[in-house]
């Protein structure tokens, strides 16, 4: 796994937009939300992502895991390298993360999001 495959599987989502943000952080958008963060001047690329409070405290305490600093209060965990996670489970990750930030939306942009698939 390297980030052009990550880019490829966020950016295959519904609305997903692609912005860097503090100098060397890749951040992938739904609506303008972030629901995925890479960091591009760390070898190996790190990342971090949302998921739901159940799972916070067991993906959180993997190897190689940990609470994402500024981000764990809403249930952010941050990998040190993109490559600890399968192919599958980027997948599984990235669009679990988009879904959990696209149900905040205001009903009107999700019917959008929705149309686009």
């Amino acid at each position: 796994m390297d980030i052009e495959q990550l880019r490829s599987i966020c950016l295959d989502l519904p609305g997903v937009t692609e912005d860097v943000k503090w100098e060397n952080h890749l951040c992938f958008l739904v609506a303008n939300k972030m629901f995925l963060i890479a960091g591009l001047d760390i070898s190996p690329t790190t990342a971090s992502f949302k998921v739901p409070p159940e799972q916070f405290n067991d993906v959180a305490s993997k190897d190689g895991f940990k609470q994402a600093p500024y981000l764990a209060k809403g249930q952010w965990v941050h990998t040190s390298d993109v490559e600890l996670l399968t192919e599958e489970e980027w997948v599984y990750y990235s669009r679990q993360s988009y879904e959990l930030i696209k149900s905040k939306l205001p009903k009107k942009v999700q019917r959008e999001l929705e149309g686009m698939q």
